[in-house]
């Protein structure tokens, strides 16, 4: 008996019975737990649990739940079919409870709501608990965005408009007319006035508050899931006077006390279009063996100062946000790409950090302080890549003067990878799409984005600085808002431990004190396999996602005990308050007085600044989602070359080789019925034994493409050619039941949020939240590049796989 099972198994008792008494030998007999020892271990745990205010001891010696427990808050997560679950533990370690159709209250997806506990789950069996809503304390949609229409069916409004929005598109929305009076086919925001009730359970009313364009203006398909997820598209008057406000040339009374480093070879290295330029870097060898890496940043902090108007515009921000065709920056681009961009030849205000960096790829000495900087030479990833890859002559002889430097960063970022590789560092496939698109904003081209050894380069240099700056302020003791990837949860570890086995593979090691040299072992024992891309994605799935915090809890999927993000605060909050902080300490020195300038406030900062970045990373995707799919459109009825993604009971995901995802259903798979096998994650025929699992090479057609949805789907080409198994389990008899169509138990959440129909499945279940790009998911290695064509001429830039977001 394990004591994390026992409590599970008493927290979902005592819920389950919120307003009743019992014994320890009730309890006992209750849970099935039986003996001297049991009877000893569950004495022990209640005392625990007393102990963490969860029960409480009544007069009698009996044991209730504590009233303070008897209703949880968590966050609704609806599912088109009517039912939802709600997550109220935060440690993740209660399951999530179902919530029956008739006990939502109608809650959204996205609401926080209040539940009580009304049937214990089974942990044995993998069944959840059950609750019912009894509050919506906050709604998440305030507002939703759509073309405005009118209908014969319009219930005496003024009109209506189209959702678009998956999560509740089965709503329809009435437009009052106390707001503006839109025109047919115009794209309006609306504030949402009366939610789903028992008057009108599926519909809801609102006031139309602005006109972001017409149904056909290119680009209103992006500027429509720019407001779905109420990123700030335009900057208010004043905030625009502000930046107008600020000098486009340093002054020269801005550089007393920084240290003058004009005379040094000083590069910035990014992608062709990018304008929003922060960092700038050098290299050159010591007499003593030893490399000097200087990574000097933009001082955004100097212009943008605390409780300014720029200042609260920036927090409310929280990153620039990166589209397909267009950037969405933190700053007014008179910041982001003049004053605070380190462009060629300008003089530009900076925070240093200069690091000596011995062979083994060990920082043994390292100077942070403010600096004044001129850029020797605007280079571009390609360029630096025909030097240090393909020795391209006339590059090497426009460069000739830096050519010696380039070289020695090879070698220094060769040593730092090598470094990152020794102590455990992860390292995920990082395939990057490119969507291409036309001057009026269509989709005409998705390929691979290719990382040369100059993209990769930059990241170790980011890599170091962030570490080295994360470390100092760690060992000062002094307030500091970190980024954190912490460790996985040790059940879900045990859990990808035992799917490895299938493949043979036995992780030596507890999973309760997992560390990051394990998984890379991992990666090491299926690279090049079939089983390689399966094994990635679970390992993608048990790991938890970056975050900032004001608490130092390392980085594991870097391997790394400190860490920050100093290097991008044009486009990142968090690195312009790493630098204000840092601007602090070092004129107001460490001291009792200085520390509590910061201390209150970071932690907030911290949870603000996740959520937008959270918030960015969804519109992207559902941008990026939306492009490919009209993209696609294009390509209906064409073939390609695909490999499985993801395997589902409905059907599978299916990746072509610029990773356009889309869906076979397990309805077009006519040439068997297919069960699904969960331990290998495999669909296998039940008479052909024709066997599919991820990372299989497939033939596909593409059949049908809904751009409004992002949702592409093929049918399977060939199947004949698919490879046998004997995965499958024998049966003597088996019910056709619900495999064919997909079908989940309505207590199990789905894994498409969607049941035995397409539903959007590809794109808000677990699929994506599990088999998605490894730097959403753990935050990605890079400290420096999401990097965009800031002046919007088509072609996303994110350089972001393992540079973009950690």
């Amino acid at each position: 008996m394990q004591d994390n099972t026992l409590r599970t198994d008493l927290t979902a008792f005592f819920r389950a019975h919120s307003d009743q008494n019992y014994t320890v030998e009730d309890i006992s007999d209750a849970l099935h737990y039986h003996g001297s020892a049991a009877f000893k271990l569950i004495v022990q745990e209640l005392a625990q649990l007393e102990r963490d205010g969860l029960v409480q001891v009544t007069d009698h010696g009996h044991f209730q739940l504590d009233p303070s427990q008897r209703t949880l808050t968590g966050i609704f997560h609806g599912n088109d079919k009517g039912f939802g679950f709600v997550a109220y533990d935060e440690n993740k370690i209660e399951p999530d409870a179902y919530i029956a159709p008739d006990n939502t209250l109608r809650a959204l997806n996205g609401d926080t709501v209040k539940i009580e506990i009304v049937r214990a789950g089974d942990p044995r069996s993998g069944k959840g608990p059950e609750g019912k809503v009894t509050e919506i304390v906050e709604h998440h949609y305030e507002q939703v965005v759509g073309e405005f229409f009118q209908t014969d069916d319009d219930a005496g409004y003024l009109g209506q408009v189209r959702l678009t929005d998956k999560k509740i598109m089965k709503y329809k929305f009435y437009v009052t007319n106390v707001g503006l009076n839109p025109t047919p086919g115009e794209v309006v925001t609306a504030e949402i006035t009366e939610y789903p009730s028992a008057e009108h359970p599926d519909a809801m009313v609102g006031i139309a508050k602005q006109v972001i364009g017409s149904v056909d203006d290119p680009g209103i398909d992006i500027l429509q899931i720019v407001y779905q997820h109420n990123i700030p598209s335009e900057f208010p008057e004043e905030v625009m006077q502000a930046a107008d406000e600020i000098p486009d040339h340093v002054l020269p009374e801005e550089m007393a006390g920084r240290e003058d480093i004009t005379k040094q070879d000083l590069v910035t290295i990014d992608g062709e279009s990018s304008k929003d330029l922060d960092d700038a870097v050098t290299v050159w060898k010591l007499p003593n063996g030893n490399y000097h890496l200087g990574v000097h940043i933009a001082d955004v902090s100097h212009y943008v100062q605390e409780n300014s108007i720029l200042d609260k515009e920036a927090y409310k921000r929280g990153t620039s946000v990166y589209l397909t065709d267009r950037v969405i920056p933190m700053l007014p681009r008179r910041l982001s790409n003049g004053i605070c961009s380190l462009n060629e030849g300008e003089l530009r205000l900076c925070m240093s950090c200069d690091m000596e960096i011995n062979p083994e790829g060990h920082v043994v000495k390292h100077r942070i302080h403010p600096s004044v900087m001129r850029s020797k030479a605007r280079m571009t990833y390609t360029a630096v890549n025909q030097i240090l890859e393909s020795h391209d002559q006339l590059t090497m002889d426009r460069y000739k003067e830096l050519v010696p430097m380039f070289e020695q960063m090879g070698e220094l970022h060769k040593i730092l990878l090598k470094q990152r590789k020794r102590r455990g560092a992860i390292d995920f496939d990082d395939r990057e799409a490119e969507i291409i698109v036309d001057d009026k904003g269509h989709a005409i081209d998705v390929k691979l984005r290719t990382r040369g050894l100059a993209e990769r380069m930059i990241e170790s240099f980011m890599l170091a600085a962030n570490e080295t700056v994360a470390e100092h302020y760690f060992r000062a003791k002094v307030p500091f808002l970190y980024r954190v990837h912490e460790t996985p949860d040790g059940d879900r570890v045990r859990s990808f431990f035992e799917f490895l086995t299938a493949f043979g593979i036995n992780v030596k090691g507890d999973p309760n004190h997992l560390r990051p040299k394990m998984l890379q072992g991992v990666l090491k024992q299926v690279a090049g396999k079939p089983e390689e891309a399966m094994v990635s994605v679970m390992m993608l799935r048990s790991l938890k996602q970056a975050r900032y915090a004001d608490q130092s809890l390392g980085h594991f999927g870097l391997g790394a005990e400190f860490y920050t993000h100093f290097t991008s605060p044009i486009r990142r909050y968090p690195d312009t308050m790493v630098h204000r902080m840092i601007h602090y300490y070092e004129d107001h020195g460490i001291n009792d007085a200085s520390k509590e300038k910061f201390a209150p406030i970071l932690e907030e900062i911290g949870v603000h600044t996740s959520e937008a970045e959270r918030r960015a990373i969804d519109a992207e995707r559902d941008t990026n989602d939306m492009k490919m799919a009209e993209y696609m459109a294009d390509h209906v009825g064409e073939e390609f070359d695909a490999v499985v993604s993801s395997v589902m009971k409905f059907g599978m995901f299916v990746e072509l080789p610029n990773t356009i995802e889309g869906l076979i259903h397990i309805s077009r798979m006519q040439d068997d019925y297919y069960e699904y096998v969960e331990k290998y994650l495999a669909l296998v025929g039940r008479n052909t034994r024709r066997t599919y699992r991820i990372g299989q090479p497939i033939r596909v057609k593409v059949i049908h493409v809904d751009k409004e949805q992002s949702e592409i789907d093929f049918e399977l080409l060939n199947p004949e050619a698919a490879p046998t198994s004997d995965l499958l389990p024998h049966r003597e008899h088996r019910s056709r039941g619900g495999n064919f169509h997909g079908r989940n138990n309505s207590n199990g959440r789905s894994n498409g949020n969607g049941n035995n129909q397409h539903s959007g499945g590809n794109r808000n279940g677990n699929h994506r939240n599990g088999n998605q790009r490894p730097s959403n998911q753990h935050g990605s290695n890079g400290g420096n590049h999401q990097r965009n064509n800031s002046n919007g001429n088509g072609g996303q830039h994110r350089n972001n796989s393992q540079g973009g977001r950690h």
